[in-house]
């Protein structure tokens, strides 16, 4: 069951911070003590939340919604490199009403463009000010309530068909391997041809160029937030070469990787405690 967020007090908003961090193979954090209300948002590699004893495993492509109060352990993948971004917003008093919809909201949802983008502004206007300016609160303050709506779009997805939404899940937990029309059809449960007559409905696209749109998604927020090179963000993304991976970049953005990287305004630093 999905609820709306309720109004919550501007006033007693004291800051709202945002950030990146790539975690090494094997790397741990925790446990501490949630203070904030926070979305962490998992792009590469894998993690496990353990909250006040609970696991939730989180997989590339989600975002988890973090509340006080609860303690937290964070376990990162054993093989690769975890990336996540977050924000972090700390009130100095919750209105009863808010936390009991906190507590009514799913705990991981499939990461939205519109969080993304909400993200990509707040963490540019954090390098220019203070997490107490009034503009970067009110960004803390909207991803709260887009939240929510991502809980409700995610629903109407589902009710939708569930061919699709099964093979847009195959497709965000599983983009850097290899991926085939039939693959992904069978994930679904339907012919190749059925699948793309649902994705030209419900997402105006085909299943194919979905996946190459995602990809290329993907590789921008690497060369914007990371340090990693064109060849292995091509690898981690699924192309076949880092040409590949330059060519559909510039064909999508009008721009190559190295100006999209000397664009952008860096990753960040910080962690799970900040996050």
């Amino acid at each position: 069951m999905t609820t709306g967020m309720p109004d919550l007090p501007f006033d007693r908003l004291s800051q709202a911070v945002a950030g990146s961090i790539v975690y090494p193979p094997g790397s741990k954090f925790g446990p501490r003590i949630q203070q904030d209300i926070q979305l962490v948002m998992l792009y590469t590699g894998e993690m496990t939340v353990t909250l006040s004893g609970r696991p939730l495993h989180v997989t590339p492509g989600h975002v988890v919604l973090l509340k006080p109060g609860l303690e937290e352990t964070f376990v990162f993948s054993k093989t690769e490199d975890s990336w996540h971004r977050w924000i972090a917003v700390h009130f100095e008093d919750l209105p009863d009403q808010a936390v009991e919809a906190l507590n009514r909201l799913p705990e991981c949802l499939p990461l939205s463009e519109e969080m993304n983008l909400l993200l990509d502004l707040m963490i540019h206007l954090n390098r220019q000010g203070e997490p107490t300016d009034a503009d970067v609160r009110s960004l803390g303050l909207a991803a709260l309530h887009l939240y929510p709506r991502e809980s409700a779009k995610t629903v109407l997805q589902r009710e939708k068909h569930p061919a699709v939404y099964a093979a847009l899940a195959m497709i965000r937990e599983n983009y850097a391997e290899e991926m085939s029309l039939a693959a992904l059809a069978n994930a679904a449960g339907s012919s190749p041809e059925h699948l793309v007559r649902l994705f030209k409905k419900h997402e105006r696209t085909s299943p194919i160029h979905y996946l190459w749109q995602y990809r290329v998604n993907r590789a921008v927020e690497l060369l914007t937030h990371t340090g990693l090179t064109v060849s292995e963000i091509a690898v981690r993304c699924g192309f076949k070469t880092s040409h590949h991976m330059a060519r559909l970049v510039k064909e999508t953005t009008g721009r190559t990787a190295s100006q999209i990287r000397r664009d952008s305004w860096g990753g960040g630093s910080g962690g799970p405690s900040q996050a």
